[in-house]
């Protein structure tokens, strides 16, 4: 049996609004959403002996929330490089920490104004440091639209899915977010909307991609055991998996329609002790509605080259067998880089989740960016505590 199964736990959440435009900064976000998520949970910043964040351009590091905190002595001070690919390694990491004993309380967190501030792919700022960069700059590959554009294609190629099966994901999705009050997205979404709007880099049209977002989210871990004394449900942490990836330049994997998920998934899956029919809900990285079909085959939801079919059979609704991304994820919700994804999961495993709820939800998926451009990927199973 793994050593992390089941003994670490999420006991808070808080989030601040989606914005387009914050008004404040990165770090007080950060700090209202760890205040609201302490809230949550009936702690305070006086019980947090741990900190992880990942950031990826824009920064609000641990060591400067910890002394916003008033945390004079963390046992725990993390800041993971990398977007969304991380996203899920930082609760790993503060439940290992947990499990471990090296800390008792640790918060994870995300902010960021992606939208009123730094722009991925974005200009006037310094140059990016990845080495591959050199190589794609000069030909202007360098928006995540472009890079996603190149998975897209081979995946497409590779799957006989069409430009109306990307549709569909993001159809699907969109009827999620309409029953999300916190979703920034809630209109309907057709398909003849969605064929009509612009192309970004095909594949990708508008809806293919995920909204800049200003907000925070933050996620309070401690012991299932004390968990279960605080103000919420307890959801446990079954497992966590972190892996390598594609880099579009320099990594070794020569079919880009495959994610690093496919390698990741027989771990996560051992270390859960369960096996993918086993999974009830999977909050899918979104960034680009063809990670969402990619991920479904690489996690083993779904044979190989039928997702599309599986998404248009209506699998993947709310009252499908297979929920995904039911809060709209980040091409309806908002884009807060896999965070956003864990909440909904732990709202769901709470029975919390309103409108857009799953009935009877006890095991959930929640994913990272499966490893595209970053070279790194991560996900989670939590378990409700029933």
């Amino acid at each position: 049996m793994s050593p992390l199964r089941d003994r670490a736990a999420v006991a808070g959440l808080g989030w601040t609004p989606y914005s387009k435009n914050s008004g404040v900064s990165t770090l007080e976000l950060a700090l209202r959403a760890i205040s609201s998520a302490l809230d949550d949970c009936g702690l305070s910043p006086g019980d947090v002996d741990g900190l992880v964040t990942h950031s990826v351009g824009d920064a609000t590091p641990a060591a400067v929330v910890a002394a916003s905190l008033g945390v004079s002595d963390p046992h725990v001070l993390l800041d993971f490089w990398g977007g969304g690919s991380v996203s899920a390694a930082t609760i790993g990491t503060a439940a290992m920490a947990v499990a471990s004993g090296q800390a008792s309380t640790v918060v994870c967190w995300r902010a960021l104004n992606a939208r009123s501030e730094f722009r991925m792919g974005g200009t006037g700022r310094a140059a990016p440091t990845l080495v591959e960069f050199q190589y794609q700059v000069p030909y202007g590959l360098l928006a995540p639209p472009q890079q996603y554009a190149l998975v897209g294609q081979a995946y497409l190629a590779a799957s006989g899915a069409s430009e109306e099966d990307l549709g569909r994901v993001a159809i699907t999705q969109r009827q999620n977010a309409m029953r999300n009050p916190r979703a920034m997205m809630r209109k309907p979404l057709s398909m003849e909307d969605y064929l009509a709007a612009p192309w970004i880099a095909e594949p990708l049209r508008l809806f293919d991609c995920c909204l800049e977002t200003d907000a925070a989210i933050a996620v309070v871990v401690t012991s299932a055991e004390r968990a279960r004394d605080l103000r919420q449900p307890p959801v446990l942490i079954s497992a966590a998996a972190s892996g390598g990836g594609h880099s579009l330049f320099s990594a070794a994997r020569p079919d880009l329609s495959i994610s690093a998920a496919a390698d990741l998934a027989p771990r996560l899956y051992r270390a859960a002790g369960i096996g993918p029919e086993e999974i009830q809900i999977a909050e899918l990285y979104d960034a680009f509605t063809p990670l969402v079909l990619m991920q479904l085959e690489d996690y083993g939801l779904t044979p190989r080259h039928t997702a599309a079919e599986f998404v248009a059979s209506g699998a993947t609704a709310l009252d499908g067998r297979l929920p995904v991304n039911t809060h709209g994820g980040h091409l309806s919700e908002g884009y807060l880089h896999g965070l956003n994804h864990v909440g909904e999961a732990v709202q769901q495993l709470r029975g919390q989740a309103g409108e857009r709820q799953v009935p009877g939800v006890e095991v959930a998926l929640t994913t990272g960016q499966p490893g595209y451009v970053s070279g790194t990927t991560s996900a989670l199973i939590l378990r409700a505590d029933r």
